[in-house]
């Protein structure tokens, strides 16, 4: 058992990314973030994956109803631009002027084409509906009804789609990218795949996806029920 006195900080990604995006109960993250705050222990919310739309919010956290210490973030940041950043109260970045001096420094995150990307996203971001979002996704979720669907996981565009086993993932991805949808598996979930569609999908484009991955999965099932 670590006392808290001992603990510098939490990391907490909102949903688990690379796990198989597993959605944490919303009573077990404000436990964290009470303990965090009860203790003097900085709350880290990773939203590298989750962040800017990505979870039908501007960030994952929104949806717990929580405000982290610290907030970092990358990948949709930038819009396909290499970035990284994190964000901070004034007293927790003020730390980072002394004991040393410049305690923060980063070759790449300021640099000034990538930042003019990432402004540029953000007022695209801005001009979207996440109830629209929200609405494609739940439409996706619902088309994805199949035998070989166990469960799906999903929080606005991030989808994990839970399957009989690893061979059958790998069957699917590669019969998804044979019809030109790209999806993919998980480091640390062999079982199930990902779909994380644009935020700005179109209705055409979405029914195309539709399409594809009922195609590919009724493909699967029935190459099974043959071996």
């Amino acid at each position: 058992m670590v006392a808290p006195e001992t603990v510098a900080s939490v990391v907490m990604e909102p949903v688990q990314g690379e796990g198989g995006f597993i959605i944490p109960p919303k009573k077990f993250v404000q436990a964290v973030s009470v303990f965090c705050k009860e203790h003097g222990i900085v709350f880290v919310a990773d939203e590298i994956q989750t962040g800017f739309g990505r979870a039908g919010k501007m960030f994952g956290f929104e949806h717990f109803g929580i405000i982290p210490d610290i907030v970092t973030m990358a990948k949709g940041l930038g819009g396909g631009m290499p970035i990284g950043a994190f964000s901070a109260p004034k007293n927790i970045m003020d730390a980072l002027s002394f004991d040393p001096p410049l305690g923060h420094i980063t070759t790449f995150g300021g640099h000034p084409v990538s930042c003019a990307a990432a402004y540029a996203n953000i007022e695209v971001l801005k001009t979207l509906s996440f109830s629209d979002i929200e609405a494609k996704g739940q439409k996706l979720t619902n088309a994805l009804t199949h035998p070989l669907v166990l469960e799906i996981r999903r929080i606005g565009m991030f989808f994990a789609i839970e399957m009989t086993n690893s061979d059958v993932v790998q069957k699917v991805v590669e019969g998804c990218m044979s019809k030109g949808l790209i999806s993919f598996w998980f480091l640390s979930c062999p079982s199930a795949f990902r779909i994380a569609p644009p935020l700005n999908i179109t209705d055409e484009e979405l029914d195309k996806s539709i399409e594809i991955l009922r195609t590919v999965f009724n493909e699967v099932n029935t190459d099974l029920l043959k071996a």
